[in-house]
């Protein structure tokens, strides 16, 4: 059995708080499948598994904090594609009601078999539970109840086209069906199952949960805010799939909810600034954690400064004919080629790739680069670039794009707080020439990147015009010298005067 623990996901994180959990005590669970949701002071970041098997017992409830390292759940390994599995146990329970039904029936009453037949319809209810983390999580951002949903995969598992296919089911349901509500409700149902021609998925769902649908569109995590706050959910207007109602879309704690016809400018500026989680995260906090990290560097680490001005014209022509030919969405900016240099050069001078723990330097064994975002609502976060070496630069642009989309979204994964060796930091967007930045402890180095832009310079000793970007460096005197960091910013002017190295 495998103890999966809460993980530290940063540095400077000492605890967590599970807000959500993707699976259930016998669901099948396979390395790299989401399984929970963690908040941090930061953000909440969906937590991947990292063994094969069969959840077996959810230790830390929703709602919890925890420190890290605590235990989470428990998992059986080796059982997802054994006998042991949810995958085999579902048909068996299935077929396990027949015999005790035809027992009943020749030993009692038909008041004992209407109970057995009870008894036994929610073994084959808990069908629908087949699916994967993925697939329930975008059933509750739809406002789908999972159980409601028609699997047509191998054996009635729930696919990503049943979801959209009963999203849309809902948007073509006829006006006449639906109850007058200002925002997309989940009455449809019943009013349809009153009417003519009534859905035979609409009506076995809702014979099988001996409950009326709920009235409103809402993800899972956004029901169980507004039931705690005791808000009425049908009189909010959703910015999830088909009207959803989202956590971001609740009002803050203490406000009463708006009309849904009468939109406020407040509210508008909440659902552009509000993080996924109301009241779990501010900015106080997050800017406190901040101070508390960068003081405890600026405090600890003897830090050093170099910086240099690169010539990238090479770099900016080669990305100006490999993007030419290129859809949009395949083109390549410079910011990965400069994130590319920055990894080759950390693979190429490891003095600067590790960690000082313990009144020592530890190399790493692989470049993991730290990106500093900066999030709308004020604030950074760290996500990380996992083996930003091994990446080319289609792949380095593909996987910025994602992780900061994630960033910004407040939704990164586990693998994104993976220990940074290195950190990068980019203000070139916003028009900054240069910037220094404060190493993140325990690393030894930080680099920034400013602006490239066309700046006069000596070539060939004439005077040209050439686009230049300044490379610096924070450092820690206590693993490396100025020596080496001078060639570490050499190494990466050298990758950019010779791009198809990246």
């Amino acid at each position: 059995m495998t103890e999966f623990r809460m993980p530290s996901l940063g540095a400077d994180m000492t605890e967590g708080t599970v807000t959500h959990w993707f699976v259930h005590p016998g669901d099948p669970v396979k390395r790299g499948d989401i399984v929970a949701e963690v908040d941090t002071t930061k953000a909440a970041i969906e937590i991947e598994c990292f063994d094969d098997g069969v959840m077996d017992e959810i230790r830390v409830p929703e709602g919890r904090t925890v420190p890290v390292g605590a235990v989470l759940a428990t998992i059986t390994a080796g059982a997802s594609s054994s006998g042991n599995g949810k995958v085999e146990t579902v048909p068996e329970a299935r077929g396990e009601p027949v015999p005790s039904v035809a027992t009943s029936e020749s030993a009692g009453p038909p008041e004992s078999r209407d109970r057995a037949e009870s008894v036994a319809t929610p073994s084959v209810v808990a069908e629908p539970a087949r699916m994967t983390p993925l697939i329930h999580r975008l059933a509750e951002e739809a406002g789908l109840d999972p159980a409601t949903v028609h699997g047509s995969g191998p054996g009635g598992r729930v696919l990503r086209g049943d979801i959209e296919a009963a999203v849309a089911q809902h948007n073509s349901a006829p006006a006449s069906a639906a109850a007058p509500a200002p925002a997309p409700g989940r009455e449809a149902a019943p009013a349809s199952a009153s009417g003519p021609a009534p859905a035979p998925e609409a009506v076995d769902a809702v014979a099988r949960s001996g409950a009326q649908p709920d009235v409103a569109r809402a993800s899972g995590l956004a029901r169980r805010l507004a039931e705690a706050r005791g808000l009425d959910l049908s009189g909010l207007s959703g910015t999830g799939p088909a009207g959803a109602v989202r956590a971001r879309d609740l009002p803050a704690e203490g406000v009463p909810a708006p009309a849904a016809a009468q939109p406020s400018e407040d509210e508008t500026v909440r659902a552009d600034t509000a993080t996924p989680l109301p009241g779990s995260r501010d900015a106080a906090a997050m800017r406190s954690a901040i101070a508390a990290t960068m003081a405890r560097s600026k405090r600890t680490v003897p830090h050093y400064y170099l910086s240099d001005v690169v010539d990238v014209s090479a770099a900016a022509d080669r990305l100006r004919e490999r993007n030419a030919g290129a859809p949009l969405a395949e083109r390549i900016v410079m910011a990965a080629l400069l994130f590319r240099a920055v990894a080759g050069a950390a693979r190429r001078v490891p003095q600067l790739n590790g960690y000082w723990i313990d009144d020592e330097f530890r190399p790493a064994s692989a470049v993991h680069l730290g990106v500093v975002v900066s999030l709308r609502g004020g604030g950074i976060i760290v996500p990380t670039i996992p083996d930003a070496d091994t990446l080319g630069a289609a792949e380095m642009m593909a996987a910025m794009r994602s992780v900061v989309q994630r960033a910004r979204s407040g939704r990164l994964r586990s693998s994104d707080a993976t220990a940074a060796t290195i950190t990068v930091t980019n203000l070139g967007d916003l028009g900054v020439e240069s910037v220094f930045g404060v190493i993140a402890v325990p690393q030894v180095a930080i680099v920034g990147l400013g602006a490239v832009t066309d700046r006069p310079c000596a070539v060939d000793g004439l005077l040209g015009v050439r686009p230049q970007v300044t490379v610096t460096l924070s450092a820690d005197h206590r693993a490396s010298d100025g020596a080496t960091g001078a060639r570490f910013l050499h190494t990466v002017a050298d990758l950019l005067h010779q791009p198809e190295e990246l």
